[in-house]
């Protein structure tokens, strides 16, 4: 073997180290690469994990202080049940107080009812004729009232002080109307006027005839025709077809009630 041959061996063995060693090399690399490849994809996949539980994390802990103020508004709820239950509580103990007493209220309202209405009867018959169909028939319909069983006593008692109120007003007020009178042993129908208890007046329909009434004698007395002038100025007064101003009437007052005066 030459030299030559010998020197191509060597050249030939050391290229195929070489190749050896740079095919080592490479794979090295390759296998460095895949694992670092591995490692960040393990990392990627660790950060992922990280992150969901992350915020796994923070819902929980928002579920958990939702959880928490919905227990704290409940305690406020219950808490204010309890107070109402206590107020209801103590409002049911007064109505059964109230129920019980009821009978006895009820026992003692009704005869005080029938002596109103005794004594609403006695008004009606002493006072001055003022509407007296008005007021029979408004009494009668309340005697009847009082033996219906589907009027309350609460609504029984508060048509009687009703009918005691329109008996003061015939008191204080100024009324015009059409009703009978008693005259001679005669009933007409007339135009009758009333200014309070002070003045009853009364004139025919075809205003030529003029009364008043005496509360000494309990009687209609006819009137002068000179009055009549001045018993149309308060009729027209009550009609408003005139202005309010003094008025001259005949007074309806017994004698204890002029003295007094």
């Amino acid at each position: 073997m030459n030299h030559n041959t010998m020197r191509t061996l060597l050249v030939a063995g050391l290229s195929l180290v070489s190749s050896l060693a740079f095919a080592s090399q490479q794979s090295t690399l390759q296998q460095s690469q895949n694992i670092e490849t591995q490692i960040t994809k393990s990392a990627a996949n660790s950060q992922k994990k990280v992150v969901k539980s992350s915020a796994q994390a923070i819902r929980l802990e928002a579920d958990i202080a939702a959880i928490k103020r919905e227990v704290h508004n409940l305690e406020v709820y219950q808490k204010h049940l309890n107070g109402l239950i206590s107020s209801q509580t103590e409002e049911l103990a007064s109505y059964d107080s109230q129920i019980s007493k009821i009978d006895d209220t009820r026992q003692s309202i009704v005869p005080l009812m029938y002596e109103m209405l005794e004594g609403l009867e006695a008004i009606n018959a002493n006072d001055r004729p003022i509407r007296t169909e008005a007021r029979a028939k408004r009494l009668t319909s309340l005697k009847h009232m009082m033996t219906q069983a589907d009027v309350s006593d609460a609504e029984k008692y508060r048509r009687i002080l009703e009918a005691y109120q329109i008996e003061m007003d015939y008191g204080t007020k100024m009324g015009a109307y059409s009703g009978p009178i008693q005259f001679d042993g005669k009933s007409m129908i007339v135009e009758q006027l009333y200014l309070g208890r002070i003045a009853l007046v009364a004139r025919s329909n075809d205003r030529q005839r003029y009364w008043a009434w005496d509360a000494s004698q309990k009687v209609w007395l006819e009137q002068n025709s000179r009055l009549g002038h001045d018993i149309d100025k308060a009729f027209d007064v009550a009609a408003k077809q005139a202005s309010p101003s003094l008025l001259k009437l005949p007074v309806s007052l017994t004698q204890g009630q002029e003295i007094s005066q």
